[in-house]
């Protein structure tokens, strides 16, 4: 029994209005949308409800026009590729609350979509404003909430409008949480998460959060230099964070304290200049020289890493490697990710992956379609990895 009501659960809606919050986001470059994937992913909610019958009012925000009616923001532009996605018309209604969209519902028929302007033209919007909040509810019956990316914001049209009608998860949004459970609600022991990054600063709650949620926290990218500072090696010229030693190594404490075995690079590729294919060299994490700069884990712990994932039945990833966009510096984040994707079709792995860099990674090294899940959602991903409860999912489930 899930927590949360879906689809399923919402009986005859032929003819009625649902209201569907979905995130339409997607870059744009001179009016053209550059990315569909945000589209896509809305289609399977959009497209049964209005197999099913109902009228489909689709919400969502663009950019961030402050409040106010900028055209520069307008979702007009996204209408058409939306319908291209869906293979069905679309139509533009340029407000998403008062007489214009009220017009817009009272003329559409069974089945009919209309995606409504940007939630963001108004103030209330980002303030949850109760008198947004009733004006957007009056014109439907139900509301879906499709938008797990923007479940960590508790705006107008991702948490209030759930407390004023009907409330149900959309399709995007029920995969997401049935893939986030399977990850860390109630996960298949051995657990281990992959953590990279530039920064610990970014990812400080997070790491503190799955030391008592996982049995190996594997450390990649510039914030293992700040663990292997905090345990006396000498990064040379590395990207570390000095001033958050400490921090690092009170992580690693609560970790041992928590049965979780941290996995930190012992061989790293090194060079003098950060720039696409240098000279390199492999070396031990002690022979890092004075003017050297860590790039990326070595061949030997990664094959090391390998074998971890190897004994595990489930893996959270977050964050790549190494520095995964400047070649070669891509290798070990590609070979770990290829060797999780094996795991996961061979069915002895649950693999879930989430956040910008790490759906980027993964593209790169060919199998973003291979792992169990990946979560497009940046801010939303990294607070749940941090434990923290979602308004906009919280209110699905009250």
């Amino acid at each position: 029994m899930k927590p949360f009501k879906t689809l399923d659960n919402m009986g005859d809606i032929a003819g009625k209005a649902v209201l569907v919050r979905e995130d339409l986001n997607v870059p744009m470059k001179d009016g053209a949308v550059t990315d569909d994937t945000r589209l896509r992913a809305a289609v399977p909610t959009i497209n049964e409800l209005s197999d099913r019958g109902a009228k489909v009012l689709i919400l969502a925000h663009f950019g961030r026009p402050k409040g106010e009616r900028n055209l520069a923001y307008s979702l007009e532009p996204v209408a058409g590729p939306l319908s291209n996605v869906l293979g069905r018309p679309v139509r533009f209604v340029p407000d998403c609350v008062n007489e214009a969209a009220e017009a817009a519902v009272a003329e559409m028929k069974p089945g009919e979509i209309a995606l409504l302007e940007n939630t963001r033209f108004h103030s209330g919007e980002e303030v949850n404003r109760e008198r947004l909040v009733e004006g957007m509810a009056k014109l439907a019956d139900f509301y879906v909430n499709d938008a797990f990316s923007a479940a960590h914001r508790a705006h107008a049209s991702t948490e209030g409008l759930a407390h004023k009608l009907p409330a149900f998860a959309g399709r995007s949004m029920e995969a997401e949480l049935d893939a986030l459970q399977k990850a860390l609600g109630s996960p298949e022991h051995p657990v281990a998460a992959v953590v990279g990054g530039a920064k610990v600063s970014t990812k400080l709650d997070v790491l503190k959060h799955l030391v008592a949620k996982v049995d190996h926290l594997i450390i990649g990218g510039g914030m293992a230099n700040t663990f292997l500072a905090a345990r006396g090696v000498d990064v040379g010229k590395s990207l570390c964070e000095h001033d958050l030693k400490d921090t690092a190594e009170a992580i690693l404490e609560a970790a041992e304290k928590a049965n979780c075995t941290v996995h930190l690079p012992y061989d790293v590729v090194v060079s003098k200049v950060f720039a696409p294919n240098p000279p390199t060299r492999t070396v031990n994490v002690h022979e890092v020289a004075a003017d050297e700069i860590i790039l990326d884990v070595g061949p030997a712990a990664v094959e090391a890493l390998a074998d971890v994932l190897k004994t595990c039945c489930t893996l959270v990833w977050n964050g790549p490697m190494g520095a995964f966009e400047t070649p070669p510096f891509d290798t070990a984040t590609v070979v770990l990710a290829k060797t999780a994707a094996a795991l996961t079709k061979e069915g002895t792995l649950v693999s879930v992956a989430g956040g910008g860099d790490t759906v980027a990674a993964l593209n790169h090294a060919g199998v973003a379609g291979d792992f169990t899940f990946v979560s497009t959602a940046g801010g939303a991903f990294l607070e749940w990895m941090e434990g923290k409860e979602l308004p906009g999912v919280k209110a699905l489930t009250k």
